[in-house]
C-alpha cells in the first residue's frame, strides 16, 4: 500500500527492526509502523505475521528517533532499525535522513560542551558518540588518504596528542549541514567568511582547527565504521582513578537541548570529563547497574525502566585538582528530587533540567567507594 494515496490520516512510515533474543540465541525481526497523524506505532512479527504490539501511543519513540542504524527501546526491548521496509518510507523519509562523522579534535575537547551544545541547537541527532585516544597506528589508518602529503606526519602527531570525541550525527543532508556549521579548514578564512562557525570560534590554525567533518556520504560511512564498528579497536579513555560516574538520562538525550549545557555545568566546577560514550541499555544491564538501589528505594523498578527507555550518555568525571570528585559532582547535580533542588539549590543540574524524581536529568555516583565500580561498569564491562 502507498500511504500517500489515502491522505494524512493513513500516512505512515514502515521500518524493519531486529531484536536479539538472548534466550533463543538469534535476532527476531519485526515490522514497525509509525503513523504520523496520531503519533501511534504498531509492530508485526515478520516470521509469524502476527501482531506483536497493537497500535497505540508510545511517546518514548518519536519519528525523529527512527532512521537506519538507530536503536530504540520499546517495552524494555532494544530494537535496531535495519531497513526502511517500503518504497514510501525510502522515498519520503529514508532518502532525507543521512548521517555524517563529526570529530572533536584534541584542541577542541576543552570546548566540548559548547560544541555539543551547538550541534544540538542546530538540529542534529547524536546517534553515536565516544571519547577515545588515537594511537599512532589508528591515526595513520584514519588519515591514510593523506599519506603522501607534506603535512601527514604533523597531522598524525597532533591527532595523537590528546583525546578526541567521535560522533555520528543524523540530519537531512547531514554532510553538507555539518561542513557548513564547522566552516572552512583555515580558521583565519573561517573568521572572515563564517564568523559564527565552530572553527571561527574555537580553532587556532589549519591543523589545530577544533573539529573534523566527512566530505561525502561515502566517506561518512567509511569513517563512522572506523570508530563505531571496530569492536575492541577503539579504546575508551577512562582512568578509573579518583573518579565518579555521571549519566545523562534518556529524556535529556532524546530532547537534546541540554546535553552540552550539562557538560558545561560539570566543567565549570573544576571537573574534567575523562571518558564519554553513548549507550543503549537493555533491561538486564540497567537492572544490574542499579542493583545497589534494589530494596533501598521503592522507585527501583521505575529507575530501571527509565534507564533503558532510550540512549544515555555515560561519563567518567575526574579532576586535576585535589578535590573529592564524587562529593563535588553530587553537589553539581543537586538533590535527586528536582522540586527540592529548585527550592534549595536552583543552580544545580537537576533543578534546571529535571522533570521528576525518576527523570531528574542526571545520575551521579552517591558513595565515594562506588565511583570506580560504576565507571568500570560502563568503560570496562560494557566494552567487552
Amino acid at each position: 500500500m502507498d500511504p500517500s494515496k489515502f491522505g494524512k490520516e493513513s500516512e505512515r512510515y514502515a521500518f524493519l527492526v531486529t531484536y536479539y533474543d538472548s534466550l533463543a540465541g538469534f535476532d527476531r525481526e519485526y515490522h514497525l509502523l509509525y503513523y504520523t497523524f496520531d503519533e501511534t506505532i504498531e509492530m508485526y512479527d515478520v516470521k509469524t505475521k502476527r501482531v506483536f504490539l497493537k497500535r497505540s501511543k508510545y511517546p518514548e519513540v518519536a519519528l525523529k528517533d527512527l532512521y537506519k542504524g538507530a536503536i530504540v527501546t520499546i517495552n524494555s526491548r532494544q530494537l535496531k532499525v535495519t531497513e526502511y521496509s517500503d518504497d514510501f518510507t525510502k522515498n519520503n523519509f529514508g532518502s532525507k535522513k543521512k548521517y555524517t562523522l563529526a570529530m572533536i579534535k584534541p584542541d577542541g575537547v576543552v570546548h566540548m560542551g559548547e560544541i555539543i551544545d551547538r550541534i544540538c541547537k542546530e538540529g542534529f541527532q547524536i546517534s553515536k558518540m565516544k571519547m577515545t585516544q588515537l594511537s599512532v597506528e589508528l591515526a595513520q589508518k584514519f588519515y591514510a588518504v593523506h599519506k603522501e602529503k607534506s603535512f601527514y606526519n604533523t597531522l598524525v602527531a597532533y591527532m595523537t596528542s590528546g583525546p578526541i570525541v567521535a560522533l555520528e550525527l543524523v540530519a537531512e543532508n547531514a554532510v553538507a549541514k555539518w561542513r557548513e556549521l564547522i566552516g572552512p579548514t583555515d580558521c583565519v578564512q573561517a573568521r572572515q567568511v563564517a564568523p559564527n562557525s565552530i572553527r571561527a570560534l574555537f580553532a587556532t590554525d589549519k591543523t589545530h582547527n577544533a573539529v573534523h567533518g566527512s566530505d561525502s556520504d561515502e566517506n561518512a560511512e567509511i569513517e563512522s565504521k572506523f570508530f563505531f564498528d571496530s569492536k575492541g579497536e577503539i579504546p575508551a579513555t577512562a582512568t578509573f582513578e579518583n573518579c565518579s560516574l555521571a549519566i545523562i538520562l534518556p529524556h535529556i538525550v532524546s530532547e537534546k537541548a541540554a546535553i552540552g549545557q550539562i557538560i558545561l555545568d560539570i566543567q565549570k566546577y573544576g571537573l574534567d570529563i575523562s571518558a564519554l560514550e553513548l549507550f543503549s541499555l537493555g533491561k538486564t544491564d540497567a537492572s544490574d547497574f542499579l542493583e545497589v538501589y534494589r530494596g533501598v528505594t521503592p522507585d527501583f523498578q521505575k529507575m530501571v525502566l527509565n534507564l533503558c527507555s532510550g540512549p544515555i550518555i555515560a561519563m567518567e568525571v575526574t579532576s586535576k585538582q585535589s578535590i573529592d570528585v564524587v562529593t563535588t559532582l553530587r553537589k553539581v547535580c543537586g538533590p535527586p528530587d528536582p522540586e527540592l533542588a529548585q527550592a534549595l539549590r536552583p543552580d544545580t543540574i537537576r533543578a534546571k533540567y529535571g522533570v521528576d524524581k525518576i527523570r531528574n536529568a542526571i545520575h551521579c555516583t552517591d558513595l565515594e567507594d562506588d565511583g570506580v565500580l560504576e565507571v568500570e561498569f560502563f568503560f570496562n564491562l560494557m566494552q567487552q
